[in-house]
């Protein structure tokens, strides 16, 4: 499969998992995975499950504008590149958002979240 229809199927898997079970995420992460969220690092599945489903509002839905990939080293790894908008429930406006994830491929053949950087964009 090549790398920009490896990231596509991530990025559809992620995202409509976030909006409909956050903690399903947390199979997507390992122990040593790190997740910035708004320049807070947090690191392990566990922690940034709990850090995602902690979030103050339980629905959204994720609109994606653009995915971006590119190789990263010779483990196989990938970065992808998303932004998109962010909708939550009874605001009118979406939420503007970037989110780049390093992912690398595990033994069965899939891939984990090694880093996860996430960041709303404020006009």
């Amino acid at each position: 499969m090549d790398p920009d229809s490896v990231a596509k199927a991530f990025v559809d898997h992620y995202y409509s998992t976030f909006d409909s079970n956050r903690a399903g995420l947390a199979n997507l992460y390992q122990e040593a995975s790190m997740l910035s969220f708004e320049g807070v690092q947090i690191q392990g599945a566990q922690s940034i499950v709990a850090k995602l489903t902690s979030l103050p509002f339980q629905q959204c839905k994720h609109h994606i504008n653009t995915v971006d990939c590119q190789p990263s080293g010779p483990a196989g790894g990938m970065l992808v590149f998303v932004s998109g908008n962010l909708q939550l429930p009874g605001e009118q406006h979406a939420l503007k958002f970037s989110q780049m994830f390093h992912l690398m491929p595990t033994p069965q053949g899939s891939f984990y979240v090694l880093n996860d950087i996430f960041r709303l964009n404020y006009a």
